[in-house]
């Protein structure tokens, strides 16, 4: 891989416009590229879609590039990153690796130990890392931190957010981390310090695995709380920052006009007779100058590469909003508060650059190429390989003759028995089981003749889903939460969570416990006594409640093959 020189690079761009190559031009992306040609710095785009690859390049004026061209290209200062977040750190440590400087929209990866590794590599290299918070540049934001700064709203006690709307509903991530990143960033900064505890609550209302509403409260060390509700699944749009302080309060709507976005209240509370009585005072509009903020970012992000500046948003900013998120997630899972004050003075065991921390067992006849990850617990066992760019969770089981990569991401627990190739655009979550000899595929029609790099299709295994010995899983479709395929299946399309698929092509024959376990019409797991029902087609849920409570039996309502 071509690696610029960082000191020639560095005294360009000290005088000249950076020139910037966004990768990934879909709903956001574009917006990226507008605003990068509009500074005079946009070199190129790249989407994993031709269409949408070339529809940008020629309204711009430019040829649509892959990544691989864009990365070994000396003229291209910096890569603006908005592909789906799944491939967040792979696309960044790439882009690092090759002496670029990175701007990344949030989240900066999806597991803590990714971000970590961005941070590393760009300090390593001596690269800008930026990610894309984008109301960290909003006009009224700043103000509201300027304000809060200079103690106009005396002592902080409490700041609650509300981001809510009909849409834009996501079907790979879930609101908490598709809305509430850019709530936690502004929090963390008017807060300046990291929540002691977190706990958060998530609704599922159109997919059993996917939340679609949930409230975040978060505790911090100063005494600060802070509580996040977002929705994708509310009647009209909400966004909406309220800090509350001991002199005084403030609003930023950011639905409202320029004029009246950003309000301060000066209500105060007295005491009278030993009774606390509020002081209500009319609002004060605070004045802002009018900007776009992604302009203001991206222009933000072009300083920092000219200027060799720390960004605003820099990884480490991102790293901390990623822990609280991750935080938040696992508080959903296991119905409790996180107690996020112990975890980070805790030391950095998995850290990526200190492979001496590593505590994972690789047989003698097995590889690990420079580059890739492995979590604690792993065993990686005889004549296997992991390339460059692979990142394996902790406590998984690597059998025989297993290939990984390059760039796949492999989740915590998951087990990958022997003759199993795991090709670049595979994503498996957290407790991943792969049958002995199933196949993945990342082109839908190969000829060995014919280069198709640029065709790739990314396949997506969710959580806890088992696949059988034998099975096929062509590329480009995703595999539901808890869904099992049977050995020898063949899938080509979608599989729903907890569906149970066979034949060839796979078809739904029934449905499976988060145990493993075929359900029966009463939809009850046999191993645990788990209760499930539909809650819409092919979508099944857990019942929550006593059998008394929501009936002992939910029959099923339709035939489990449409």
């Amino acid at each position: 891989m071509f690696m610029a020189n960082p000191a020639q690079s560095d005294c360009a761009r000290a005088t000249a416009t950076p020139r910037v190559a966004v990768v990934g031009c879909g709903y956001w992306g574009r917006n990226l590229v507008r605003n990068f040609s509009e500074l005079g710095a946009l070199a190129a785009v790249c989407d994993a879609n031709p269409d949408v690859a070339t529809e940008q390049a020629a309204k711009f004026g430019l040829r649509k590039r892959e990544l691989d061209s864009i990365i070994a290209d000396p003229s291209i200062d910096a890569v603006a990153i908005a592909t789906p977040a799944e491939l967040h750190g792979t696309v960044t440590w790439q882009a690092l690796e090759a002496g670029k400087d990175v701007f990344v929209e949030k989240p900066i990866a999806l597991r803590v130990i990714d971000a970590e590794r961005s941070i590393a590599i760009a300090a390593e290299r001596q690269r800008i890392l930026m990610v894309g918070h984008l109301l960290q540049y909003h006009p009224a934001f700043l103000k509201l931190q300027e304000m809060a700064s200079s103690g106009v709203f005396g002592k902080l006690q409490y700041i609650y957010s509300n981001r809510l709307n009909l849409g834009k509903i996501r079907q790979h991530e879930n609101i908490l981390w598709s809305f509430a990143p850019h709530d936690i960033s502004m929090i963390l900064a008017l807060a300046r310090d990291m929540p002691s505890k977190v706990q958060a609550v998530g609704s599922y209302y159109l997919h059993q695995a996917i939340a679609d509403v949930t409230a975040t409260h978060l505790a911090f060390p100063s005494g600060i709380n802070a509580h996040i509700f977002v929705s994708w699944l509310h009647p009209n749009k909400e966004q909406k920052l309220i800090l509350v302080g001991s002199d005084g309060m403030a609003v930023f709507d950011d639905t409202q006009p320029w004029e009246r976005k950003l309000a301060h209240y000066a209500h105060s509370v007295t005491w009278l007779d030993n009774q606390p009585v509020p002081q209500k005072a009319e609002p004060g509009y605070v004045a802002l100058t009018p900007s776009e903020p992604l302009a203001m970012e991206c222009a933000h992000f072009l300083n920092a590469v000219r200027t060799r500046s720390q960004p605003r948003t820099d990884g480490a900013e991102g790293l901390s909003v990623l822990r609280v998120l991750d935080a938040a997630e696992r508080s959903m899972v296991q119905s409790q508060t996180v107690n996020l004050g112990d975890e980070k003075e805790a030391p950095a065991a998995t850290d990526p650059m200190a492979p001496g921390q590593m505590r994972h067992f690789v047989h003698e006849s097995s590889y690990v190429d420079d580059g890739a990850t492995v979590g604690d617990g792993t065993a990686i066992w005889h004549f296997s390989h992991i390339l460059k760019g692979s990142r394996i969770g902790r406590n998984c089981v690597i059998g025989q003759n297993v290939m990984i990569g390059p760039d796949v991401s492999v989740g915590d627990h998951c087990k990958i028995q022997n003759n199993v190739s795991l090709y670049k655009g595979v994503i498996l979550e957290e407790g991943v089981f792969c049958g002995p000899s199933c196949v993945f595929t990342n082109v839908i029609n190969p000829r060995a003749e014919v280069e198709r790099k640029n065709e790739f299709k990314p396949t997506y295994v969710e959580r806890g889903a088992t696949i059988g010995a034998n099975a096929t899983i062509v590329c480009g479709n995703r595999l539901g939460a808890y869904s099992f395929v049977a050995a020898g299946a063949v899938v080509t399309n979608d599989v729903p969570p907890h569906a149970l698929v066979a034949g060839c092509p796979a078809r739904i024959v029934g449905w499976m416990s988060h145990a493993g376990e075929r359900l029966d019409d009463c939809l009850v797991c046999p191993r645990s006594g788990r209760r499930y029902r539909f809650a819409g087609e092919n979508q099944l849920t857990e019942i929550l409640g006593s059998p008394e409570e929501t009936g002992q039996c939910a029959r099923k309502s339709r035939k489990v093959n449409e």
